[in-house]
């Protein structure tokens, strides 16, 4: 049988991500074949799997560093929030409909199956499958129908290991009260835990982890230090972006509005890591800064929606004083519909609203359809003649008279729009920025110039920098017993 760890977290955002996708770089630098694996995730960040449909961000990310090609069975159900309590429910890739929240606690027992059937086609052949719960199992409310923790862990008998986050503090009580509330079955499930994100002198949590063993009579399998090469990773989900909302300063300061179903943000992640730019995520309440050369408006889930809050944050103003001064736009997928003279949802497809009128900035209008398109893609710059590579994941179909000027040619096919003074631009492709001559290009177009990284090749070390940590400070006879 294909050995297996599970790590749960005490809750949200507490690492675990990342730590899957450290151990998954750490098995592959040791010659196995480890495979990534979440039942269930919650995210508008996704990405375009190898074999075609949709999975989170992150399974695409522990799927790189695995060094083994992404699979939609890696993540079988995908949340994509539409709605304050209804999602998009994405089932081994593909749309399975939409749930609001109490529908979807009816809905998890059918999907376990799905859920299971995708974990064996996983762990086929693997000599390790890294699974990554979701949440947390503390959240006994959700306990009946769980597929994403204990529900998932006891039905494919998968050992349990706990990470706590001592950088948000309570981690003792948080371990204690997991073990505490627990049912008999579940808690024999947990074979030990980890503490994640610690700052500082190590041996000063002695007495910690103690109190802890004394408390749950659990093995501490490693304390993990704050993990730098982290902040060089692509992010799950939104949470983040409340640490991103400034960014460094830099030469050229580019401003992105966060709407509520912002999605796919971790596009801007490239321009993030230039050293020469200032990448300012701007929230509700706060203005589009008058000093910004360009706005990127990124990818929604419900274009519509966001449109609405878009006007209520006042950001369209905005925007229309950006663009009188001179300043330029990019709007990528959803952003790139709100760019338009109108958007249509004649059929309800992202909401209630049948229509909304867009931002008049580029001569199209969209159309939202019921078919998805879903795809990787190549792509050459229409404007700088330089090879993209990235993926596609949207409804509806943009035409008008600036689709005459395209911004790409996406598999031989003319795609996006450019405004007749240049400044406005749209593209239904996600990933643009990470190609390192587009991104140069785009940059020496604002007067930057110098030699662009190698974005790719940064995430890859930052994979091999978070695996020799893991490596230096967990427990090496649990790692020895895990990967060999």
């Amino acid at each position: 049988m294909t050995k297996a760890i599970m790590l749960q977290g005490t809750g949200s955002d507490v690492g675990k991500t990342v730590l899957v996708a450290g151990l998954c770089r750490l098995a592959a630098n040791r010659g196995l074949n480890a495979k990534p694996f979440k039942p269930q995730n919650m995210s508008n960040n996704a990405a375009v799997a190898d074999d075609g449909g949709e999975i989170g961000r992150a399974q695409w990310l522990q799927s790189l560093a695995a060094r083994t090609p992404s699979s939609v069975h890696m993540n079988p159900v995908l949340l994509k929030p539409q709605s304050e309590n209804g999602s998009q429910v994405i089932v081994q890739g593909r749309v399975f409909g939409q749930a609001k929240a109490r529908d979807y606690q009816r809905l998890k027992p059918q999907l376990l199956e799905h859920v299971l059937q995708s974990f064996a086609i996983v762990s086929e052949g693997a000599d390790l499958v890294i699974v990554e719960g979701a949440g947390s199992p503390a959240e006994i409310n959700l306990r009946p129908g769980d597929i994403a923790n204990m529900g998932f862990a006891t039905r494919a008998k998968v050992p349990v290991v706990l990470v706590g986050d001592i950088d948000r503090g309570g981690v003792i009580a948080s371990l204690a009260g997991t073990h505490a509330i627990l049912s008999d079955d579940d808690r024999t499930m947990i074979s030990g835990y980890v503490i994640n994100k610690f700052r500082g002198d190590v041996s000063l949590f002695d007495d910690g982890i103690a109190a802890i063993n004394r408390f749950t009579g659990w093995p501490c399998f490693g304390v993990v230090p704050w993990l730098k090469a982290a902040g060089r990773l692509p992010a799950e989900d939104s949470v983040v972006l409340e640490r991103l909302a400034k960014g460094a300063s830099g030469a050229l300061k580019i401003a992105v509005p966060v709407l509520p179903r912002i999605a796919n943000f971790d596009d801007l992640d490239p321009l993030r890591a230039e050293p020469d730019i200032e990448l300012v995520f701007v929230k509700p309440g706060d203005r589009l800064p008058g000093n910004a050369a360009l706005v990127i408006l990124p990818g929604s889930k419900s274009t519509i929606a966001d449109l609405a809050d878009l006007r209520a944050a006042g950001w369209d103003r905005d925007l229309e004083a950006h663009v009188q001064r001179g300043g330029r736009v990019i709007g990528i997928c959803g952003g790139y519909q709100m760019l338009g003279r109108m958007v249509r949802d004649p059929l309800g497809i992202e909401g209630a609203s049948a229509e909304a009128p867009g931002l008049g900035l580029l001569d199209v209008e969209t159309e939202m359809a019921p078919e998805k398109t879903v795809r990787n893609s190549l792509a050459v710059s229409a404007e700088y003649d330089v090879p993209l590579a990235g993926y596609q994941i949207h409804l509806g179909v943009t035409a008008g008279p600036d689709c005459a000027n395209p911004s790409a040619v996406i598999d031989g096919v003319a795609d996006g729009a450019v405004s007749a003074d240049r400044r406005i631009m749209g593209t239904y492709l996600h990933g643009l920025f990470g190609s390192d001559a587009y991104r140069g290009k785009l940059l020496e177009s604002f007067g930057l110039s110098g030699e662009r990284r190698n974005y790719r090749q940064s995430v890859d070390e930052a994979l091999d920098e978070v695996a020799s940590e893991l490596e230096t400070h967990l427990d090496k006879g649990w790692l020895t017993a895990l990967l060999g």
